[in-house]
């Protein structure tokens, strides 16, 4: 199997020093970076997993988080001493996958990275057998390449969004709760924060397709009950 590379940036040397070390000795290549900058000069196609500290010199983590995005649908852990509920709506709004407190214990930090990248691979190329699936019209993903076109033009989806929107229209007019969704999704236990962490997802996910935030035609409200595509 091939060797999967992490590239995780904090202004902390004595943190990425641990981080380094039990990266490597889980098998994967590292990559490290003190600052913002240095993680977008560092960033490319080999790349398969970042680990962005929220607060570092320059550009902060939410900054660089949300230029990965214009870049890449590379997952993304935000490993960070804020915590609280709008620091993480932040963290997902601008495009991040997971989102880690310190003090965190390190068996629960190589949990979330394996299965990060368990999702982003695995998961896939699961799916990868199946045939396109068209819904509301002009939307169309392929499975197999895990691509996502509105109306014959490819739309960039983070692996979570791309894992919502697989999750919903291949059940389509099955209504999923917030519970479902995120049981399924991010393959943890709900709490009742985790419901404003699905939300800031599906939102994110109908501005990228074009929806009219005031009629949306894509994932539908199903008030009480949760979402849906029909």
């Amino acid at each position: 199997m091939e060797t999967k590379k992490i590239l995780f940036a904090d202004d902390d040397p004595e943190i990425r020093e641990v981080l380094r070390l039990l990266l490597t000795s889980e098998g994967y290549t590292v990559a490290e970076a003190s600052s913002g900058g240095e993680v977008l000069e560092l960033l490319d196609g080999s790349v398969d997993l970042v680990i962005l500290d929220v607060m570092m010199p320059g550009l902060g983590g939410y900054a660089v988080c949300a230029e990965i995005r214009r870049r890449s649908a590379v997952p993304v852990l935000f490993l960070t001493a804020k915590g609280q509920d709008s620091d993480k709506t932040m963290g997902f709004s601008v495009g991040g996958d997971d989102y880690l407190v310190k003090p965190f214990s390190y068996t629960e930090l190589i949990s979330r990275v394996k299965a990060m990248l368990r999702r982003y691979y695995v998961y896939g190329a699961k799916q990868s057998e199946s045939g396109v699936i068209r819904c509301c019209g002009n939307i169309e993903i392929d499975p197999g390449q895990c691509r996502v076109c509105v109306g014959g033009k490819e739309v960039s989806l983070t692996d979570t969004e791309y894992r919502i929107l697989l999750l919903l229209a291949g059940h389509q007019k099955k209504v999923f709760s917030a519970q479902n969704i995120y049981e399924s999704v991010w393959n943890e236990p709900y709490f009742y924060t985790s419901n404003n962490t699905v939300m800031v997802h599906i939102r994110n996910i109908r501005r990228k397709l074009g929806d009219d935030p005031q009629n949306c035609r894509t994932i539908r409200t199903v008030w009480g009950k949760g979402y849906r595509i029909e």
